[in-house]
């Protein structure tokens, strides 16, 4: 019997993972994959104005966020959710970060990943997941790190799709049809009832994406149907036997 497929997202704040990628995690779910998603924050500081706005204390506001994204997680078939409360606005990484990440990656064994672009400007706690990631990864694939542990193979790191995405550098080189998981991922939107106002971007973006589906899978020439879809942005390259 062949190993259990994983896939592994490491989200800056609570709600990025089902902003981003909720398609993914639901269509590899369904596949057969245990997805596990890491959350580093709350986004308790930068990404819960509203609940501020109303007075909410500080815990009041963590435990909301967590619940939401608990809730979000849930209705997307998540395999396993882990909050690891590093704060936020700024995200700080540390040596004691790095080690429990590593030693999430190398239980999970994942066959690919999920992270944020590569730049990010208008909130730098994305842009420095993404090199947190990589930096985990790294670690985790070396055979001087915790020796006698399973090390990491080779697992693509997909960078998933930026807000503003024009002014990210940005660019998806894979896109994915979610339109059968579509509604698991708009039931998760609607868990993040603390930022109504993106509900109909990211349904937006996914139609966007559809777009440019089809229009890569062959057009009116024969291309796939795809009414909902997610951008990614691959780093590494693909082995492959043939072309196609």
């Amino acid at each position: 019997m062949s190993e259990q497929k994983s896939a592994l997202v490491i989200s800056a704040h609570a709600a990025d993972f089902v902003w981003r990628c909720g398609g993914a995690i639901a269509k590899h779910q369904k596949l057969g994959y245990d997805v596990t998603v890491v959350c580093l924050s709350f986004g308790e500081r930068g990404e819960s104005a509203r609940l501020w706005k109303e007075g909410k204390t500080l815990d009041e506001v963590k435990s909301i966020r967590k619940k939401e994204a608990e809730n979000a997680a849930k209705a997307l078939d998540v395999h396993d959710i882990q909050f690891l409360d590093m704060g936020d606005y700024p995200l700080r990484f540390g040596e004691e970060a790095e080690g429990k990440v590593v030693d999430i990656i190398r239980k999970v064994q994942p066959n690919f990943m999920f992270s944020h672009s590569k730049w990010d400007p208008y909130n730098t706690d994305h842009m420095k997941t993404t090199e947190f990631a990589l930096t985990c990864r790294m670690i985790a694939q070396a055979w001087g790190h915790n020796p006698g542990e399973k090390v990491l193979g080779a697992p693509q790191l997909y960078l998933f799709e930026p807000h503003q995405t024009e002014q990210m550098g940005w660019k998806p080189n894979v896109f994915l049809d979610i339109t059968d998981v579509w509604d698991k991922k708009r039931a998760a939107i609607e868990c993040m009832e603390g930022q109504h106002h993106l509900w109909d971007f990211y349904t937006n973006v996914a139609k966007n994406r559809a777009n440019h589906f089809r229009r890569n899978s062959g057009g009116m020439a024969g291309g796939r149907t795809a009414e909902y879809a997610e951008g990614f942005e691959s780093i590494f390259p693909t082995c492959v036997d043939e072309l196609s």
